[in-house]
């Protein structure tokens, strides 16, 4: 058996990778979508402190990355989410309502002390492009 092809996924239209990872890889009809904060991709920097301004970002630039990978949001099977605030969520599902569609993904959500660049959110993803 072949073992299939790591395909790199990357996108000026997302913020690029501030570490050892690639903004997402493709294996087959699946892609990983690395943690995505909310930085804007054209100056690199977090676009503000309002909770909901970072969430918008992240799915933005989660929704960049994916159509970079030849899909959307809406082939999302799963999606980790991380909040400094668990009081936020409430926030979150409002802001996700407007840009999915049913059937919704699978979902977690855990509380963490903190995130790179000070951010309130960060989220990464799991799409199934088949």
């Amino acid at each position: 058996m072949t073992k299939p092809e790591k395909q790199i996924i990357s996108t000026d239209s997302a913020p690029a990778a501030i570490g050892t990872y690639s903004q997402a890889i493709r294996v087959g009809d699946t892609v990983y979508i690395s943690g995505q904060i909310p930085l804007d991709p054209a100056t690199m920097e977090m676009v503000g402190d309002d909770f909901a301004v970072q969430a918008a970002r992240v799915m933005h630039n989660l929704q960049a990355v994916a159509h970079a990978a030849g899909g959307s949001l809406n082939d999302t099977v799963k999606f980790m989410v991380y909040l400094t605030d668990l009081g936020n969520f409430a926030a979150l599902n409002d802001i996700m309502n407007e840009l999915l569609e049913a059937p919704y993904p699978a979902r977690a959500a855990v509380e963490v002390a903190a995130l790179p660049r000070g951010a309130k959110i960060e989220i990464d993803a799991i799409l199934c492009l088949s």
